[in-house]
């Protein structure tokens, strides 16, 4: 080769190692650049604190919060608690129905006087209404001539004694005196029974025979302490025994039943003699005992439902007939298991329940849970946490809130 070629082919290879040092040195320096550059503003982000989105491997979806989100976020470790088994149903307030009575009057007669109405609080012997009463002016005025006749005889029988001790009169007709005054005291004690019946006194009864008038009014008590549920009773109305309507119906309150229709399926669960707590709407924070009494012998065939009465204690006379009820009765012991707060527990879009589960109080993972019974501001967890994890209490919603701000 001639010196000029050879001194070409050494430029040419010179130039081209230039090139290749000059490449190598841009691809150190610029080589990762583009990656650097996307993945600055995620590092930024979570710097100050802001959510990241979910991981491309499809694990479960977390967050992270800065020092400042953590504020709006307690966090406690899952416990147990114990959850009773019962169950729940509506019902109605009534009166005591095996402690309600119709007072009727027990002679007929025309109403004079009414010294009670509706809602009035009666003690058992206080005076509902009067009448004025035929019979009881007829046997009143049988028991005054009664009283005559014996007081003629008591005289007579005492005149014929002295009379006897002078031989004036005979034995015969001495003792024929004596008779007919015992024939007198008889009718007598008779007469103030039958008028006793009438609820007068002895009092009253010596008053009348002494005074020799009768009293034609009949006084109707309460017979037993109650409060006035019903009045058909009117001044000038004509009553009789046992002709409905009653002119007064008092029922004692201390207890009163609590209907219920409840489900057919859950009917199997009561028993008579469980206990019952109750509650009524005019009193939320209060919650009233009982037990149930009778259980229905039949489904209603439109309904499905079957009836479940209970005896409600009503110490303070606070409930009234018509009041809307809830009731729970437990129908099983109680079971321990774990245990959420309510606000750590978040229902989502697609009705999964799930909870934020966290290791480091810093990162939180969202998880899905199965929830059992709700009791005392506690969700009962059966299935997706254990005792011991720590989950947010409170601020899941926030949490899940911003989960789907940082989605989209």
């Amino acid at each position: 080769m001639s010196p000029d070629k050879r001194n070409t082919a050494g430029a040419t290879v010179a130039v081209a190692a230039l090139l290749v040092t000059a490449g190598g040195y841009l691809l150190l320096q610029f080589g990762d650049s583009p990656k650097s550059g996307l993945d600055a503003p995620t590092s930024n982000a979570n710097a100050q604190g802001a959510p990241t989105r979910p991981g491309a491997s499809g694990g479960s979806p977390s967050i992270d919060l800065s020092d400042s989100q953590l504020a709006s976020v307690k966090v406690e470790p899952v416990g147990e608690r114990e959850f009773p088994i019962e169950k729940e149903s509506v019902g109605s307030i009534d009166f005591n129905e095996d402690m309600t009575l119709q007072v009727f009057t027990p002679y007929p007669g025309r109403i004079v006087g009414l010294t009670a109405k509706v809602g009035d609080d009666v003690q058992k012997g206080q005076t509902l209404f009067t009448i004025d009463s035929p019979d009881l002016l007829q046997v009143e005025s049988t028991m005054i001539a009664a009283a005559g006749v014996l007081d003629f005889t008591t005289r007579n029988l005492a005149r014929l004694r002295e009379l006897y001790k002078t031989r004036a009169v005979s034995q015969k007709d001495m003792e024929q005196a004596a008779s007919d005054q015992q024939t007198a005291e008889g009718a007598l004690r008779a007469a103030r029974d039958s008028v006793r019946l009438f609820g007068k006194t002895d009092a009253e009864i010596d008053r009348i025979i002494a005074e020799r008038k009768a009293d034609p009014i009949l006084v109707v008590p309460s017979p037993i302490t109650g409060r006035i549920t019903a009045r058909n009773a009117a001044p000038g109305l004509f009553v009789q025994p046992g002709n409905p309507p009653a002119p007064y119906s008092v029922a004692d309150i201390s207890t009163m039943w609590m209907l219920a229709n409840v489900a057919e399926n859950d009917s199997p669960a009561f028993r008579v003699g469980q206990e019952v707590r109750v509650k009524v709407n005019a009193f939320p924070d209060r919650t009233f005992d009982g037990r149930i009494s009778t259980i229905g012998s039949m489904v209603d065939p439109t309904t499905r439902r079957v009836l479940v009465r209970s005896e409600v204690q009503n110490p303070r006379d606070e409930l009234r007939s018509g009041m809307f009820a809830t009731f729970v009765i437990r129908t099983g012991a109680p079971v321990r298991s774990v245990a959420v707060p309510l606000d750590g527990v978040v229902r989502e879009g697609d009705g999964t329940m799930t909870v934020w589960v966290t290791a480091d109080r810093r990162r939180f993972t969202k998880r899905t849970v199965k929830v059992g019974l709700q009791r005392d501001g506690y969700r009962q967890i059966l299935d997706g946490v254990q005792p011991g994890e720590l989950v947010a209490t409170e601020g899941a919603l926030f949490l899940s809130n911003a989960l789907a701000t940082a989605s989209r």
